[in-house]
């Protein structure tokens, strides 16, 4: 676990003792080109977002082309004024061309970090087939059960014409059956006393 943190604070500190060099180096070539005051420090903070957002592009491993691009004009950029400032070029009579391409910058840097934020980027065609053969691998989706049928109430049965004759008789004979029983007279009694069929009989009993 040590050695592992050792190693991070190594790479670390190496990363911010680079990123603090290329800065003033940027710093440096700005001022000297004719950009003073807060110019001369926004221009190192151009480049390093330029170049974070072109690799985080790189990263993403979409619509390469341009995030290739503008990492190699940020990263010229940077590298350029770093080696400027090795002697090879006297700072206090900086040429017309470099003046001039300090001072285009902030255009450029713009119109990088719009495309880069902006674009959207394009799908892999890999996902695209990915997606189609996921379509085709779902189940399809089960049939509908069918509906259950609907029950059907039996059909209701014809009224039996009875005369008011037999009902009346019928009336008679159950107010005997009761007087002699004590109790009403039942559907198979009154049949079996009248003679008549089991639906008549039944129809009897209900009006009575």
């Amino acid at each position: 676990m040590r050695a592992h943190l050792a190693r991070v604070d190594a790479v670390l500190v190496q990363a911010v003792i680079a990123a603090a060099l290329s800065f003033a180096h940027l710093h440096d070539i700005a001022s000297a080109a004719g950009q003073d005051g807060w110019k001369a420090w926004a221009y190192p903070i151009s480049v390093d977002l330029l170049l974070v957002a072109a690799w985080r592009r790189l990263r993403s491993g979409t619509d390469k082309a341009a995030g290739w691009c503008w990492f190699v004009i940020a990263l010229t950029a940077s590298l350029g004024a770093n080696v400027a400032t090795a002697g090879l070029l006297d700072i206090h009579q900086v040429p017309a061309w470099l003046r001039i391409l300090v001072a285009g910058w902030p255009a450029v840097a713009f119109l990088g970090g719009t495309l880069l934020a902006h674009t959207a980027p394009k799908p892999h065609a890999d996902s695209a087939v990915e997606v189609i053969e996921d379509q085709e691998d779902a189940p399809e989706p089960s049939p509908p059960a069918p509906a259950q049928p609907a029950i059907k109430a039996p059909p209701e049965r014809p009224a039996v014409p009875v005369p008011a004759a037999l009902v009346d008789h019928a009336r008679k004979v159950a107010a005997e059956h009761h007087t002699r029983t004590g109790a009403p007279i039942d559907t198979p009694t009154l049949r079996a006393r009248l003679g008549v069929p089991a639906p008549m009989a039944e129809a009897i009993v209900t009006r009575l």
